[in-house]
C-alpha cells in the first residue's frame, strides 16, 4: 500500500491505461500464457494520452493487435474483442453507435476518457437495443484520465475546454490569486469538489478517509496561478537540455522530429537539391542519458555527450582485442595462458553486448539532438540572448545596449529579438518614453518584427499597472566559465567554439516564489491575500474556514493560461533541496515561445 502511494503520476497514469487495456481488471506483470488478443479504438485525445507512455512493443504485449482511430475507416473484425477509448462527445457517441449497428466486433469495452453524461449513456443503450447487441457491450467506465502526462511530476490537460479534469486521491486545499482566471477555475472546482463529496453514490474521493497522497496525514496544496503573473519567462531563451529542444527543435508529447541536413551534392547546375531526411525520436524515461541531463546547462550535456562516446569507443575496443586475442593460434605458452585469462573477460564483454548497442543507440540520438540544438545557438547567438535576458529580468547592470542587439543581423531571427524587447517591457520598472518606444519599435520593424505582441503587451502592463507591481525576477546569476577542454578539444563531436559555458545559480522564477510561500506558509504581500477553499468544510468563506498552520508536504502548481519546461525545471530544481516533499506541475497547454508569441500576435491584432 506505501509503494502504491508513492508512485508517480506517471506511472499511475500507466497502470491505469494497462487495467484499461486488459478490460478493466489489474494488469499482472509476468503472467504466463497468451493474452486475450484485442483492438485497440481511439480518438485523437486517447491517442495523445496512450502515446507518451506504451509503445507499440508494450501495446502488443497487452494483446493489442491494431490501434486505429475511431473516425477512421474500419473493417469488421467480427472475432475479437474491441476496447474503446475516446472522449464522450456527440460524434464520438454516434460513431460507436455506429459501429454497434455495422456489429464491427466481438464485443464492446467503452472507455470514456472523462465522465459522460446520462444522456449519451442511454443513446448507447438505445444503439445497442436496436442492433441486439446489449449483450457484447461488455463494460462501460469513465476512466477520469483527461490529461497527459509528459514527466513524472508534470502534466498537461486534454485541449478540450468544455471538459473537466477529474482525478481519484486526496481533496485538496486550494490557493488562488483574486480577480484573475485562475480564480474562476477555483471557485468552480470548489463547487464540483463539494457536490462530489455530498453525493455518497460517487467514489472519486473512495478511500480519502485513510489518507491519500504520499502522506496519510495530510492533505495535498493546489495552487492555481495565471499566466498573466510571469509573462516574461514563457519568452525566455533558455539554456538547460529540454527546454532548448522544446524551444528551437520540433518536440511534442515526448517525441522530437528532426530533419537532417544533407550537404551540397556535387550536381550538375540547375538540378534538384537532395531531400532532407526527417527522423524520429522518443525522449522518454527509459533512456537514461535523457532522464539526468534534461535538466542540466548545454554546455555539461555536450561534454557527457562527448564523455559517453569515448566510454563506448573504449568498450568497443576492449571487444575487439580480446577477439583478436582469441583467434591466435600455435603452441606459444603465452598466447595460451592469455587465451584462459582472457575468455572470461570476453564472455563478459559478450554477454554485455546488448547493453553496449543500445548504449550507442542513445549515443547517436543524443548526439544527434545535441548537434541540431548546437546548430541554432551558434547560428541564433541564443547564448547571448539567455545571457542578457537574465540581466535584465535581475535588474543586472547591461554590458551592451538593448538596440545594439535589436540592429545587429547575425544576432538571430527577428523574433528572437522581439522576445528579447517584450522581456525588457514586461521587466521594466517604468515603461519607455514614447520618443524611446518610437525608436525601438523602429529598430524592430527594420529588424523584420511583427508588432502585434509589442501591442498587447502595452495594454496587458497598463492594466498590470493598476492591479500590482511587475513580477520580481530574483537575483539570477550566470556566471561564464572557460569552456570545457573535452568539447573544445579537435576530436569532439561539438565544435563549441565562440559558444559562452554559462553556469546558472538557482533562483526561484515567480511560480516557484509563490509555491514556495503557500507550501512553506510564509507570511509575504506578493501571496498574503491568495483566495483559500477547503471543499471539504461544507459551509464558510474565505475568512470563517479554519485553516492548515502547517507547512504541506505534497503540492500540485497549475497554471491556467498554459505553462513551459523553464518553470518546470525551476520548480523540479527547488524541491531537490526539500527532504521528503514532493510537487507535481500541471498546466491548461504547453507551449514553447514560438507558439506564445503567435497567441500574442492575436491577442495584439483585436
Amino acid at each position: 500500500m506505501a509503494a502504491a502511494a508513492a508512485a508517480s503520476i506517471r506511472e499511475r497514469q500507466t497502470v491505469a491505461l494497462k487495467r484499461m487495456l486488459n478490460f478493466n481488471v489489474p494488469h499482472v506483470k509476468n503472467s504466463t500464457g497468451e493474452p486475450v488478443w484485442k483492438v485497440l479504438i481511439y480518438d485523437r485525445f486517447g491517442q495523445d494520452i496512450i502515446s507518451p507512455l506504451l509503445s507499440v512493443k508494450e501495446l502488443r504485449d497487452m494483446g493489442i493487435t491494431l490501434h486505429l482511430l475511431l473516425h477512421s475507416d474500419r473493417d469488421p473484425i467480427p472475432d475479437v474483442p474491441a476496447v474503446y477509448f475516446v472522449m464522450p462527445s456527440e460524434e464520438n457517441i454516434d460513431r460507436m453507435c455506429q459501429d454497434l449497428r455495422n456489429q464491427l466486433y466481438e464485443s464492446y469495452y467503452l472507455n470514456f476518457i472523462s465522465a459522460i453524461s446520462r444522456s449519451k449513456l442511454e443513446d448507447i443503450a438505445n444503439a445497442a437495443l436496436a442492433a441486439s447487441a446489449v449483450a457484447q457491450v461488455a463494460k462501460v467506465f469513465d476512466q477520469y484520465l483527461n490529461f497527459i502526462t509528459l514527466e513524472d511530476d508534470m502534466f498537461v490537460l486534454c485541449n478540450q475546454n468544455k471538459e473537466l479534469v477529474s482525478y481519484r486521491g486526496a481533496v485538496p486545499i486550494i490557493r488562488c490569486s483574486r480577480g484573475t482566471a485562475a480564480e474562476m477555475v477555483a471557485v468552480k472546482l470548489d463547487k464540483k469538489l463539494r457536490e462530489n463529496l455530498r453525493d455518497a453514490r460517487n467514489s472519486l474521493f473512495t478511500g480519502d478517509t485513510l489518507g491519500a497522497g504520499q502522506f496519510s496525514f495530510q492533505r495535498p496544496l493546489l495552487v492555481l496561478v495565471d499566466r498573466n503573473i510571469d509573462l516574461a519567462t514563457p519568452l525566455h531563451h533558455t539554456w538547460t537540455y529540454q527546454a532548448l529542444v522544446h524551444d528551437v527543435l520540433d518536440f511534442h508529447l515526448n517525441r522530437v522530429n528532426l530533419e537532417e541536413s544533407s550537404g551540397v551534392e556535387n550536381s550538375p547546375a540547375g538540378a534538384r537539391p537532395k531531400r532532407k531526411n526527417k527522423k524520429s525520436y522518443d525522449l522518454t524515461p527509459v533512456d537514461k542519458f535523457w532522464q539526468k541531463h534534461k535538466g542540466s546547462p548545454f554546455p555539461e550535456v555536450a561534454e557527457s555527450v562527448q564523455q559517453e562516446l569515448e566510454s563506448y569507443r573504449a568498450q568497443e575496443d576492449e571487444v575487439k582485442r580480446l577477439k583478436s586475442i582469441m583467434g591466435l593460434e600455435g603452441e606459444d605458452e603465452g598466447a595460451i595462458s592469455m587465451l584462459s585469462d582472457n575468455t572470461a573477460k570476453l564472455t563478459s564483454a559478450v554477454s554485455s553486448l546488448p547493453e553496449l548497442l543500445e548504449k550507442k543507440r542513445l549515443i547517436d540520438l543524443h548526439t544527434n539532438v545535441a548537434t541540431a540544438v548546437l546548430e541554432h545557438i551558434k547560428a541564433r547567438k541564443l547564448d547571448v540572448y539567455f545571457e542578457y535576458e537574465e540581466k535584465i529580468m535581475s535588474k543586472t547592470t547591461l554590458d551592451k545596449s538593448l538596440l545594439d542587439i535589436i540592429s545587429d543581423p547575425d544576432a538571430g531571427t527577428p523574433e528572437d529579438k522581439m522576445r528579447l524587447f517584450l522581456i525588457y517591457y514586461i521587466s521594466a520598472q517604468q515603461a519607455p518614453s514614447e520618443a524611446d518606444l518610437e525608436q525601438y519599435k523602429k529598430a524592430l520593424t527594420d529588424a523584420g518584427c511583427n508588432l502585434n505582441p509589442l501591442q498587447y503587451i502595452k495594454q496587458w502592463k497598463a492594466f498590470a499597472k493598476m492591479a500590482s507591481a511587475p513580477a520580481s525576477y530574483g537575483n539570477t546569476t550566470t556566471k561564464s566559465m572557460g569552456l570545457l577542454s573535452r568539447v573544445m578539444n579537435t576530436g569532439s563531436q561539438f565544435v563549441m567554439e565562440g559558444v559562452k559555458n554559462l553556469v546558472l545559480k538557482q533562483q526561484n522564477l515567480p511560480v516557484t516564489r509563490i509555491l514556495d510561500n503557500l507550501m512553506e506558509m510564509k507570511s509575504n504581500p506578493e501571496t498574503d491575500d491568495y483566495r483559500y477553499f477547503d471543499p471539504k468544510m461544507l459551509r464558510g468563506n474565505d475568512s470563517s474556514v479554519p485553516r492548515n498552520k502547517n507547512p504541506f508536504q505534497e503540492a500540485i502548481v497549475f497554471v491556467v493560461g498554459g505553462g513551459n519546461y523553464i518553470e518546470y525545471q525551476n520548480l523540479v530544481d527547488y524541491i531537490k533541496g526539500k527532504q521528503g516533499k514532493h510537487i507535481l506541475y500541471g498546466c491548461s497547454e504547453l507551449f514553447n515561445a514560438t507558439q506564445f508569441i503567435k497567441q500574442l500576435s492575436q491577442l495584439g491584432q483585436k
